[in-house]
Protein backbone atom coordinates (compact mmCIF):
# COMPACT_ATOMS: atom_id res chain seq x y z
CA UNK A 1 0.00 0.00 0.00
CA UNK A 2 1.62 3.33 -0.78
CA UNK A 3 2.43 5.65 2.06
CA UNK A 4 -0.73 8.73 2.42
CA UNK A 5 0.76 11.83 2.54
CA UNK A 6 0.25 12.86 5.79
CA UNK A 7 2.33 10.26 6.87
CA UNK A 8 5.44 11.20 4.84
CA UNK A 9 5.02 14.77 6.21
CA UNK A 10 5.48 13.39 9.72
CA UNK A 11 8.40 10.93 8.41
CA UNK A 12 10.15 14.17 7.51
CA UNK A 13 10.53 15.26 11.10
CA UNK A 14 10.41 12.49 12.92
CA UNK A 15 12.63 10.19 11.07
CA UNK A 16 12.94 6.45 10.84
CA UNK A 17 11.75 6.29 14.43
CA UNK A 18 8.53 3.87 15.46
CA UNK A 19 5.22 5.40 14.21
CA UNK A 20 2.27 4.26 15.85
CA UNK A 21 -0.33 3.89 13.00
CA UNK A 22 -4.52 2.76 13.01
CA UNK A 23 -5.39 0.63 10.24
CA UNK A 24 -8.38 -1.03 9.33
CA UNK A 25 -8.95 -4.46 7.61
CA UNK A 26 -12.13 -5.96 6.43
CA UNK A 27 -13.50 -9.44 5.73
CA UNK A 28 -16.46 -8.62 2.95
CA UNK A 29 -18.80 -11.52 2.33
CA UNK A 30 -21.09 -11.47 -0.52
CA UNK A 31 -24.65 -12.44 -0.41
CA UNK A 32 -23.24 -16.38 -1.63
CA UNK A 33 -20.88 -15.88 1.61
CA UNK A 34 -17.68 -15.85 -0.31
CA UNK A 35 -14.89 -13.68 0.72
CA UNK A 36 -13.32 -10.60 -1.18
CA UNK A 37 -9.65 -10.60 -1.08
CA UNK A 38 -6.96 -9.14 -2.84
CA UNK A 39 -3.43 -9.95 -4.16
CA UNK A 40 -1.50 -7.09 -3.06
CA UNK A 41 0.99 -5.75 -5.25
CA UNK A 42 4.16 -5.05 -2.90
CA UNK A 43 4.26 -8.59 -1.50
CA UNK A 44 2.37 -10.96 -4.47
CA UNK A 45 0.35 -12.15 -1.43
CA UNK A 46 -3.39 -12.36 -0.61
CA UNK A 47 -5.09 -10.87 1.82
CA UNK A 48 -8.12 -8.75 3.28
CA UNK A 49 -8.67 -5.50 2.10
CA UNK A 50 -7.20 -2.78 4.39
CA UNK A 51 -5.98 0.36 4.48
CA UNK A 52 -4.71 3.47 6.54
CA UNK A 53 -7.65 5.86 7.63
CA UNK A 54 -6.86 9.49 6.82
CA UNK A 55 -6.97 12.03 9.52
CA UNK A 56 -10.32 12.67 11.16
CA UNK A 57 -11.47 9.77 9.19
CA UNK A 58 -13.50 7.24 11.07
CA UNK A 59 -12.67 3.66 10.95
CA UNK A 60 -15.56 2.49 9.72
CA UNK A 61 -15.59 4.96 6.88
CA UNK A 62 -12.30 4.26 5.87
CA UNK A 63 -13.21 0.62 5.59
CA UNK A 64 -15.89 1.41 3.15
CA UNK A 65 -13.45 3.37 1.19
CA UNK A 66 -10.78 1.01 0.89
CA UNK A 67 -13.11 -1.78 -0.48
CA UNK A 68 -14.33 0.52 -2.87
CA UNK A 69 -10.99 1.96 -3.83
CA UNK A 70 -9.28 -1.39 -4.13
CA UNK A 71 -11.85 -3.42 -5.39
CA UNK A 72 -15.02 -1.46 -6.99
CA UNK A 73 -16.99 -3.21 -4.19
CA UNK A 74 -19.62 -0.90 -2.35
CA UNK A 75 -19.70 -2.47 1.11
CA UNK A 76 -21.39 -1.34 4.25
CA UNK A 77 -20.18 -2.38 7.88
CA UNK A 78 -22.00 -4.64 10.19
CA UNK A 79 -19.68 -5.05 13.32
CA UNK A 80 -15.74 -5.20 14.74
CA UNK A 81 -14.77 -8.11 14.50
CA UNK A 82 -11.41 -7.97 15.66
CA UNK A 83 -9.39 -5.27 17.37
CA UNK A 84 -5.04 -6.08 17.67
CA UNK A 85 -2.21 -4.59 17.73
CA UNK A 86 0.27 -5.89 14.95
CA UNK A 87 4.25 -6.74 15.70
CA UNK A 88 6.67 -3.77 14.84
CA UNK A 89 7.41 -3.93 11.07
CA UNK A 90 10.87 -2.34 9.53
CA UNK A 91 11.10 -1.17 6.11
CA UNK A 92 13.80 -1.76 4.05
CA UNK A 93 14.57 2.21 4.55
CA UNK A 94 14.75 1.97 7.53
CA UNK A 95 11.18 3.43 8.63
CA UNK A 96 9.76 1.98 11.41
CA UNK A 97 6.16 1.31 12.33
CA UNK A 98 3.76 -0.59 14.17
CA UNK A 99 -0.25 -0.19 13.43
CA UNK A 100 -3.41 -1.19 15.75
CA UNK A 101 -5.89 -2.77 13.08
CA UNK A 102 -9.48 -2.69 13.13
CA UNK A 103 -10.83 -5.57 11.47
CA UNK A 104 -15.01 -5.42 10.26
CA UNK A 105 -17.07 -7.64 8.94
CA UNK A 106 -19.04 -6.34 6.01
CA UNK A 107 -21.50 -7.30 3.74
CA UNK A 108 -21.18 -6.40 -0.22
CA UNK A 109 -24.51 -4.28 -0.97
CA UNK A 110 -23.05 -3.81 -5.08
CA UNK A 111 -20.08 -3.03 -7.56
CA UNK A 112 -17.84 -5.52 -9.00
CA UNK A 113 -14.99 -7.30 -7.69
CA UNK A 114 -12.22 -5.85 -10.28
CA UNK A 115 -8.53 -4.68 -9.62
CA UNK A 116 -9.84 -0.73 -9.05
CA UNK A 117 -6.20 0.95 -8.53
CA UNK A 118 -2.18 0.11 -8.45
CA UNK A 119 -2.22 -1.56 -5.17
CA UNK A 120 -3.27 -4.95 -5.96
CA UNK A 121 -2.48 -7.40 -8.95
CA UNK A 122 -5.74 -9.29 -8.81
CA UNK A 123 -9.01 -9.31 -6.51
CA UNK A 124 -11.64 -11.76 -6.10
CA UNK A 125 -14.48 -13.62 -4.03
CA UNK A 126 -13.74 -16.71 -2.55
CA UNK A 127 -15.37 -19.80 -1.14
CA UNK A 128 -14.52 -20.50 2.43
CA UNK A 129 -13.19 -23.87 1.15
CA UNK A 130 -11.13 -22.70 -1.27
CA UNK A 131 -9.21 -19.89 0.22
CA UNK A 132 -5.85 -18.86 -1.31
CA UNK A 133 -2.36 -19.29 0.67
CA UNK A 134 -2.67 -16.56 3.24
CA UNK A 135 -1.46 -15.71 6.84
CA UNK A 136 -2.49 -17.34 9.23
CA UNK A 137 -3.75 -14.02 10.94
CA UNK A 138 -5.93 -13.47 8.13
CA UNK A 139 -7.73 -17.19 8.47
CA UNK A 140 -8.20 -15.64 12.42
CA UNK A 141 -9.96 -12.83 10.94
CA UNK A 142 -12.19 -14.59 8.49
CA UNK A 143 -12.62 -17.36 11.93
CA UNK A 144 -13.98 -14.24 14.12
CA UNK A 145 -16.08 -12.36 11.57
CA UNK A 146 -17.81 -15.58 10.97
CA UNK A 147 -18.53 -16.92 14.72
CA UNK A 148 -21.60 -14.88 16.55
CA UNK A 149 -18.82 -14.01 19.24
CA UNK A 150 -17.89 -10.18 20.61
CA UNK A 151 -15.70 -8.29 19.81
CA UNK A 152 -12.23 -10.54 20.51
CA UNK A 153 -9.41 -8.43 21.98
CA UNK A 154 -6.08 -9.30 22.53
CA UNK A 155 -4.21 -9.38 25.66
CA UNK A 156 -1.40 -9.75 27.38
CA UNK A 157 -2.35 -10.59 30.63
Amino acid sequence: MPTPDFIREIRATAGHQLLWLPGVSTVVFDDRGRVLLGQRADNHEWALISGIPEPGEQPADCAVREVYEETGVHCVPERVVVVRAGKEVAYPNGDRCQFMDITFRCGAVGGEARVNDDESLDVGWFELDALPKMRDGIHFRIKQALAEEPTWFETTT
